[in-house]
């Protein structure tokens, strides 16, 4: 079972996604709370696995939140359900330690899909929000340097278009399927390409492929 805390003010809200996750058959709803202060709180009460956490909310916001999950549960998932899409909000949450920032618009597969991934240790960003990012990025205060990176012909061509598929934030499972490929193949693939470009996360890969337009490829 994947233990799952909920932390928003919006009760109507969290009475929806709440329900949607007591529906799914691999997920355990632990606690809820409706500000950050009170969710922090419920942190070190309850054994979760994954947290979906609001960013605007009273008493305590969600990267304030955050920052202090983090300090204490390093290697709780934290993903940020939010309708903010502040690209500086966005950089700063991942700055922080977040697994992942989900647009409160996503579709409710794309949400149980990145739930599980994060608890697998994936990162996620909604697919919306990553181009903005990648712009936000390039800007010369955020950029990082391309010679920290190797450039995308170290990679295969089996590689490279595994790459591509990351950058649509798909999962293994998704990108196996479209490349009729095995699962556990998948991920050497992308064991393999974060290894090879010198990247640490999934997002960053993504970030990687749009950079290079490698995610035209597709």
């Amino acid at each position: 079972m994947i233990r799952i805390l909920l932390i928003d003010d919006h009760t109507l809200f969290r009475s929806g996604v709440k329900a949607l996750l007591q529906r799914q058959s691999d997920f355990e709803v632990v606690g809820e709370a409706s500000d950050g202060l009170d969710g922090v709180k419920l942190v070190e009460q309850v054994e979760a696995d994954v947290v979906l956490l609001d960013v605007d909310m009273p008493s305590m916001n969600g990267i304030e939140a955050l920052e202090q999950i983090h300090e204490t549960h390093p290697n709780l998932a934290v993903l940020m359900l939010t309708v903010s899409e502040d690209c500086e909000s966005l950089r700063e949450c991942l700055r922080l330690g977040a697994r992942g920032y989900l647009l409160k618009k996503i579709d409710q597969d794309y949400l149980l899909r990145s739930i599980r991934n994060a608890y697998n240790g994936d990162s996620v960003i909604s697919p919306s929000m990553m181009s903005k990012f990648v712009s936000h990025m390039a800007e010369p205060a955020s950029a990082p340097r391309r010679s920290e990176h190797q450039e995308p012909s170290v990679l295969t061509p089996r590689e490279r278009e595994t790459l591509a598929w990351l950058a649509r934030g798909v999962s293994n499972k998704e990108i196996a399927r479209a490349l009729n490929l095995a699962e556990s193949t998948v991920k050497v693939h992308v064991q393999s390409i974060l290894r090879k470009l010198n990247l640490s996360s999934r997002v960053q890969a993504a970030i990687y492929a749009i950079e290079h337009k490698i995610d035209k490829e597709i």
